[in-house]
């Protein structure tokens, strides 16, 4: 999966605490057996798993965040 992935994302965005960003993150060539996984890595902290999807919409209330996987599945944000 990793080889053929191809995912294009911001390779990061700064907000200030207590404002929202949305993150994008585009992958054209995922198969129909494909998993989404986002991570977060924070400043002076280690690489931390958020959620992984497959489509639809997904809430994460511990960090106050959702994550949707566009209709096609070549987006996520």
């Amino acid at each position: 999966s990793v080889a053929r992935a191809q995912v294009q994302q911001e390779p990061s965005l700064e907000t200030t605490e207590g404002t929202g960003i949305n993150i994008t993150c585009s992958h054209p060539k995922i198969q129909g057996t494909d998993w989404i996984h986002w991570y977060r890595h924070l400043p002076g902290r280690g690489l931390e798993f958020l959620v992984s999807a497959h489509k639809g919409l997904k809430e994460l209330p511990e960090i106050a965040g959702k994550l949707l996987v566009s209709a096609d599945r070549r987006s996520s944000a």
